[in-house]
């Protein structure tokens, strides 16, 4: 394991899902510290992923911080614009980070603007803005595609039934979202 960021600390956005996990896996690999910050903003999916956080957080022995954010109303799967600069700006207001890092698990091949270089450039220059350059946004996967994503998963043995991947917020999934049918794809 490295050392050289060890000083620095990477603040991740957890959902309980396959990117997230894995985004802790690989930063913690890089060496950095980690810690995690998870977002209810009312999604359909809330209590699924907390408890996928909650075993995540276990496996991996971090901090967890929860923020809720209240619309007054409870959303639903699909895309949600703005979605992904809400989380990176909450976790830059919320997540006590003075130094280091916020990451954040996208990826390549999805149609999502805020899945895209040019959001993640754009929020970096914001994040970075309003730290003074203390703080960066970071996206490892961006350049990976799902599959890629999921190899890395499988290949560094990391367990795949503590995750939590359904926009609807069902048990059993839904079947139908597109996190079902990402999942579905990989046969995971």
């Amino acid at each position: 394991m490295h050392t050289e960021h060890m000083d620095k600390e990477a603040l991740i956005l957890v959902s309980g899902g396959i990117d997230s996990m894995a985004c802790v896996h690989f930063m913690k690999c890089l060496g950095y510290s980690i810690r995690g910050i998870f977002i209810n903003y009312g999604q359909a999916s809330y209590e699924e992923e907390f408890r996928a956080v909650g075993k995540i957080q276990s496996h991996f022995n971090i901090e967890v911080d929860l923020v809720t954010i209240s619309s007054g109303r409870k959303l639903g799967p699909g895309e949600l614009i703005g979605r992904n600069a809400l989380l990176i700006s909450s976790a830059l207001f919320s997540g006590n980070i003075k130094k280091g890092l916020v990451v954040i698990g996208v990826h390549a091949g999805t149609p999502y603007y805020d899945c895209s270089e040019a959001f993640i450039e754009r929020m970096k220059n914001v994040v970075e803005e309003y730290s003074n350059g203390l703080v960066t946004l970071s996206a490892p996967f961006l350049d990976w595609d799902k599959g890629k994503v999921y190899k890395y998963f499988t290949n560094e043995a990391l367990p795949l039934g503590i995750t939590y991947s359904c926009e609807s917020g069902t048990l059993p999934p839904c079947g139908t979202c597109a996190s079902c049918l990402d999942r579905s794809k990989l046969e995971c």
